[in-house]
């Protein structure tokens, strides 16, 4: 599969919480970094995404917010 995403993250799956239209996804991206996602119950349940999965997430540039 090829994708444009160009900010991407690989890291193992450390928490998942399920929610009714919502899930959330937590990942431990190495050197104690971690970074948490909200992805819709469906694609959630399609991925069967677990605990202990190593997943790749791609962020949209345009919702990346900072602060000083």
């Amino acid at each position: 599969m090829q994708i444009s995403g160009r900010n991407k993250l690989t890291g193992k799956v450390v928490k998942v919480t399920p929610g009714i239209v919502t899930g959330e996804v937590e990942v431990d991206i190495g050197n104690g970094n971690r970074i948490a996602g909200v992805i819709t119950k469906r694609s959630l349940d399609e991925m069967q995404i677990k605990e202990g999965d190593e997943v790749t997430a791609l962020i949209k540039a345009t919702s990346v917010m900072f602060i000083k």
